[in-house]
């Protein structure tokens, strides 16, 4: 059986180039960060290619040049995410 792996990143447009690995883990450890991130409203994106590329930094380091068009995917998610969370909760 394969255990679940998660990562977050974090990033600020103000400070960072680009985003860093901010948390990872697998098993219950995974588990966890997906229950933060849903306890806080963070948008998920399920991408087990990216995980396992993810997977191989260290928390804190850049995301490498290499995945930055699979950022810009995921940043692109988490606005339009962002955009139907806003309609639903400020319907009047």
């Amino acid at each position: 059986m394969k255990k679940n792996m998660a990562i977050a990143l974090q990033w600020d447009p103000h400070l960072d180039l680009a985003p860093e690995l901010s948390a990872k883990g697998s098993g219950v450890l995974a588990d966890e960060i997906i229950r933060i991130a849903k306890e806080n409203n963070i948008p998920i994106r399920e991408d087990s290619d990216l995980v396992q590329i993810f997977s191989l930094l260290d928390i804190g380091d850049s995301i490498p040049p290499e995945v930055h068009t699979a950022i810009a995917e995921i940043l692109a998610f988490i606005y339009w995410s962002n955009q139907q969370y806003a309609e639903i909760f400020n319907k009047d």
